[in-house]
């Protein structure tokens, strides 16, 4: 069980917002389509790339494997993470989740989002 520590809140030197990315995303682990969807959301998070968290629910859980691995942002709370599973071969922990995140990014809860040096994440596909 992990604890839950003080958050740090977003701010000019920190910024993180989420909006709609407004348009179809789809993540695919070599030719597998993983996940499909019109309701990804767009994190943005101080200097960081961009990240399209998707609801769990456009998400073909059947790939997913659970991990034992966990991680912990100040800014989101603490991450679950999952491996995918395919015909020639798994990949480890390629998505994570904010099962519970912080109040201020809530929005990402119910989501997962891709590493995507291991999946293909297309906006706009």
């Amino acid at each position: 069980m992990t604890t839950r520590r003080e958050p740090k809140i977003p701010g000019p030197d920190h910024p993180i917002t989420i909006e709609p990315t407004g348009v179809r995303v789809v993540a695919r682990a070599g030719a597998q389509i993983v996940a499909d969807t019109t309701r990804a959301l767009t994190l943005r998070e101080a200097n960081y790339p961009p990240i399209q968290y998707i609801p769990l629910d456009d998400v073909d859980q059947s790939l997913l494997t659970p991990s034992a691995t966990q991680t912990y942002c100040p800014y989101k709370g603490d991450a679950s993470y999952y491996g995918i599973a395919l015909a020639e071969g798994g990949l480890t922990d390629a998505v994570w989740s904010y099962r519970k995140p912080y109040d201020f990014v809530a929005a990402i809860a119910g989501h997962v989002a891709f590493y995507t040096d291991q999946v293909d994440v297309q906006v706009g596909a």
